[in-house]
């Protein structure tokens, strides 16, 4: 049994695998992931960038859809589709063995999107409408305005991937959306799914910054530690949303876990341990989706022992300590979700615009 395997068998966690690309479906590298225990696949507009901007896999499709008329956004969009049925099909044995828990490929809403409430509510209908498969997760960006669409997606009984949640505050509206999904639902709630994806090592970043220009000892003795803080305080505040008597009249009518997703995952500081953020935030009903390299790292090195829940009153006395430096924690909420947002806005455009290069290569042909 790998070490991947034994983090779901032994202590509950599910690793997914964060990237999605073409190569990886045609040569069976995907495959041996899951053969690996890698549990599901998510993707955001950064990684289909990098994906399409590097080699040819794509170019034949590309081609034949620019010879039938499709504008480049719309055929971006149908590469972006195709790559997820064929990672749903492969993952379909995961999510039927797991009885609907696992085995999800995410598929993340255009980043134009982020800020409209109404939009996102009718690209997520036109996700799940064209991908009517039991094991999409169509995630939706935990902005103000995307609260309201999680909100009415799960009211219809949608899986959905709550992501770019940057704060605490940010999350108790994640998962209060989710209950009062459900309880407008007037369907099984059994079939319906939803991780909240928690961003993480973002965190020790934006913090760690704020905390050198800060520049005491006290606050300089606090770097790396927000993050992790955060992760635990994020878990203990879902272990006691759900439950209680609301919780349970909905697990009377068949509701599952929104399990917490840690996102952002690989250390970006090469001072901290390169499994920092998944050694530290191991428990039951959670997922760790990882880059290949700290899935690869964790397999090598990472610790195998349950650590979310443990030293929480530690997490809160640091998350308090931060405050007491001089720390605006709402403003770091704030701030990460809004560079998320445009970074993602970003690659978007970036990646159109290499695709514009090859159209318009390919036209002078």
């Amino acid at each position: 049994m790998t070490k991947l395997q034994q983090l779901h068998s032994e202590l509950g966690q599910s690793p997914w695998l964060d990237n999605i690309r073409r190569e990886w479906l045609l040569d069976g590298t995907l495959q041996s992931w899951i053969d690996r225990g890698v549990r599901g696949v998510t993707s955001n507009p950064t990684i289909f960038q990098k994906a399409m901007s590097q080699g040819t896999a794509y170019d034949e499709q590309f081609t034949e859809l620019l010879r039938a008329g499709h504008s480049v956004p719309e055929a971006y969009w149908t590469m972006v589709v195709s790559d997820v049925e064929d990672t749903l099909e492969l993952f379909r044995p995961v999510h039927r063995e797991s009885g609907g828990e696992d085995g999800f490929v995410s598929l993340e809403l255009a980043p134009e999107q982020a800020r409209d409430t109404t939009a996102s509510i009718e690209a997520a209908h036109d996700f799940h409408t064209r991908i009517a498969e039991p094991n999409l997760y169509v995630k939706i960006p935990a902005t103000a305005e995307g609260i309201p669409a999680v909100q009415a997606m799960v009211a219809e009984g949608r899986n959905i991937n709550i992501t770019l949640i940057f704060s605490l505050e940010r999350y108790a509206g994640v998962m209060e959306a989710y209950l009062a999904g459900l309880e407008a639902y007037d369907g099984d709630l059994a079939p319906v799914r939803s991780v909240a994806s928690f961003f993480v090592s973002r965190v020790d970043t934006e913090v760690d910054r704020r905390l050198e220009a800060i520049g005491t000892d006290e606050a300089l003795a606090l770097r790396g530690k927000a993050a992790v803080a955060q992760a635990k305080l994020a878990y203990r505040d879902f272990r006691r949303t759900f439950a209680g008597p609301r919780w349970e009249a909905l697990v009377a009518r068949g509701a599952n876990l929104q399990r917490p997703l840690w996102a952002s995952t690989s250390t970006k500081n090469p001072a901290y341990s390169p499994t920092l953020y998944v050694d530290t935030l191991i428990g039951p009903d959670t997922v760790n989706t990882m880059p290949e390299a700290t899935l690869d790292a964790f397999e090598e090195r990472g610790t195998l022992a349950r650590a979310v829940d443990a030293g929480v009153d530690a997490a809160e006395a640091t998350w308090q300590a931060l405050s007491e430096v001089g720390v605006d924690l709402e403003d770091v909420g704030r701030t990460l979700e809004d560079e998320g947002v445009a970074a993602f806005a970003k690659s978007y455009d970036e990646l159109i615009g290499v695709l514009e290069g090859k159209a318009a290569e390919l036209r002078s042909r």
